[in-house]
């Protein structure tokens, strides 16, 4: 998609999902299509298929941290990526990363909620994860629903923006997938404000995946060099693109189909 003399190189600290919807896989196939090389990162074992998890585990913090810094003294990192974190404890260990890395842009997406509406974080969990990784953070990119777990003093989403800012997070993507909205309707906010909405037809399926993606394709396009408007607009197309053309591989949700740009469209014309 863009070509540098040197592959940018993103972390993605995030949960592994076995079935290759979600997760590390996601994030993975994204920075591939980005033209990006992933360094992953497991910060959480889950059990799941396509219609929910059914239990979690988190990595043994030293083991986390050792994963990550064997990568960072070895590579330049242009970007970081995060995912599921799933314990106060990860999200401590995070932190202790990221500080030693101020100048590397951090992509956040707080996973608060499964698919299948499964709760993935505590209380304790969303006060560390707001203390401890939004200063740090470049790019939040929350659903509408987490949005308002994160700040729910405020009384709508251009509210919970502003607080998500003022928490320290120099960038908010606050997503509409979840909204009674006959389309979909993103939103960008910087400096105290918004900077711009973006509206996108709304599919008649659920997706597995899709929020990994977006934030994936932020971080690897980040990488690449990209500032953050164009950024957040090209990473939309690209998520919208591989939702649209998703697949039903399991009995829950479609899966985005994230190297649609590698394989031909089916030809639709009568050989005769």
């Amino acid at each position: 998609m863009i070509n540098n003399e040197r592959l940018p190189v993103v972390m993605t600290l995030s949960g592994n999902d076995p079935t290759g919807g979600a997760g590390i896989q996601a994030d993975i196939e994204t920075l591939a299509s980005m033209g990006c090389h992933a360094a992953p990162v497991i910060t959480t074992l889950t059990v799941q298929d396509t219609q929910d998890i059914k239990s979690y585990a988190t990595i043994e913090t030293d083991m986390l941290i050792q994963q990550a810094r064997a990568v960072l003294e070895d590579m330049a990192i242009s970007a970081f990526k995060i995912g599921l974190l799933g314990s106060v404890e990860t999200v401590e260990a995070v932190h202790t990363i990221l500080v030693d890395y101020p100048d590397v842009p951090v992509i956040l997406d707080p996973i608060l909620i499964s698919g299948g509406g499964s709760n993935l974080a505590d209380d304790d969990i969303v006060e560390a994860m707001t203390t401890l990784l939004f200063p740090q953070t470049t790019l939040l990119t929350p659903n509408s629903i987490e949005a308002q777990l994160l700040a729910p003093e405020a009384d709508n989403l251009d509210a919970c923006a502003q607080v998500l800012q003022e928490l320290g997070c120099e960038y908010v993507l606050i997503t509409g997938t979840h909204e009674n909205s006959r389309e979909v309707i993103n939103r960008l906010y910087g400096d105290q404000q918004l900077l711009e909405t973006y509206h996108w037809e709304r599919l008649p399926e659920s997706y597995h995946g899709s929020g990994c993606t977006l934030a994936a394709a932020i971080a690897g396009l980040i990488a690449n060099g990209m500032d953050m408007m164009a950024a957040v607009n090209e990473a939309q197309e690209y998520t919208w693109d591989a939702v649209q053309r998703g697949y039903r591989i399991g009995m829950g949700q479609l899966i985005p189909n994230r190297f649609f740009w590698a394989r031909p469209e089916p030809d639709q014309t009568d050989p005769d």
